[in-house]
Formats: C-alpha cells, structure tokens, sequence
C-alpha cells in the first residue's frame, strides 16, 4: 500500500497494517477501466488473505487499484520519463477520469464486497518545462496517470468532479461504507477526519454534512 493510501486509511481510525498481494495488472483485452479496477481489486484482497493464518489474520483485508482512463485508454503507472513525459502531455490541459476499485474481504467467513468510485478530473495547461522537472523529481513513476493530484510543486490539476481522495489512490468514503457493510465501523467520524486530512477539505462530505 503507498504512504498516501495509508495516510488516508488511518484518518478512518482502524488499526491496520500492510500485507503485500503481487498480482499481474496487465489489462484483459478489451477491458473497460472500471472493470478493469474492481477486477485487481478483488484480486489483491483475495491475495492477500490467502497468504493469512486461519484465525489468526485481521478483521478483514482492504484492497484498492486506481487508474487513468482518457480517450478509450487506460492510462497506468509509466515505465519510463519517455512514457511519463508521453502521458502528462495527453492528459494536459484537457479531461479524463481517475477510477478506484475497492474491495473488502471479510476474513472470518471470506465474503467479499466491492465497488468503483469514480471521479472527473480537469488537468491544466501546464508547460513541457514544467513536465520536465516534475519528471526529474521521481514522482511519476508509481502512479497511474504519472501524476499526483496532491503535489505541491506541480499542482497539475484544475479541478475535479467526484473525490479528490480517490483520485489519491484511496475514497474514504467507499471504504467506510464496505467495512460498515461487513460490520467493521470506523473508529473515527470520517466526514471530519476527511475533511482535516492530508489533501483538502472534500467537497463530497461538506455536501453530505450539509445534508445531515
């Protein structure tokens, strides 16, 4: 799990920790991106679990899978600053969407539950220059999309429609409702600790408070 899906997962306020599932993430032929992020993760959280004790694991296991979908394409972590530098200049100036599949899997009966959050996103106009010294930095090699919507120094979107933590990697929101689902709450009120969290107060939860 990358830092920033842990950064998110602790504001829900359950003791976790952190069990690698390697899985091949090459796209079927044809695959939507939607489908394509609920399949790895259901796949990483059956993976996961099965590498569990019986009895002796967790409560349940959460796992996630993001990607970039723009043009029909599925556009995933880069290889390389050529293919890093390829997809930022696609993406600029222009809109695509970032799509998050969750899974849960509840580890004492094995039910699994998932879903796909998904969120518009509006890049802006930024420079080859700037492209360029993002890529030096080493940022956009573990992400999908080569980009961080919560970097500093790049800042390369405009805005968003949907959850800007999903487009982090993780949306606290689906993830509470699926352990809730499974009867594992959240130890913390989420629509606060989202709100005073590591990107910026959701527009999300400040509608769902609203409301409330």
């Amino acid at each position: 799990m990358s830092p920033r899906r842990r950064e998110i997962l602790a504001l829900g306020g359950w003791s976790f920790s952190i069990l690698p599932a390697d899985i091949d993430e090459q796209p079927l032929v044809g695959e939507d991106p939607r489908a394509y992020v609920r399949r790895l993760a259901e796949a990483k959280a059956r993976t996961a679990a099965a590498r569990l004790a019986p009895g002796s694991g967790p409560a349940a296991v959460v796992a996630s899978d993001t990607t970039v979908s723009m043009d029909g394409l599925i556009l995933g972590k880069p290889a390389d600053p050529a293919e890093a530098f390829e997809m930022l200049a696609r993406l600029r100036g222009r809109g695509h969407q970032v799509f998050t599949g969750v899974a849960v899997l509840r580890c004492q009966d094995a039910r699994l539950v998932a879903e796909v959050c998904a969120t518009d996103v509006a890049m802006r106009a930024y420079t080859d220059d700037e492209i360029r010294a993002y890529i030096a930095s080493g940022d956009p090699f573990d992400k999908a999309g080569a980009y961080a919507i919560q970097h500093v120094g790049f800042h390369p979107v405009e805005g968003i429609c949907g959850c800007y933590p999903s487009v982090m990697g993780l949306p606290l929101c689906t993830v509470t409702r699926l352990l809730a689902e499974l009867g594992i709450p959240p130890a913390n009120a989420v629509t606060e600790a989202c709100g005073a969290g590591p990107s910026r107060p959701c527009r999300v939860y400040e509608l769902a408070a609203q409301r409330s």
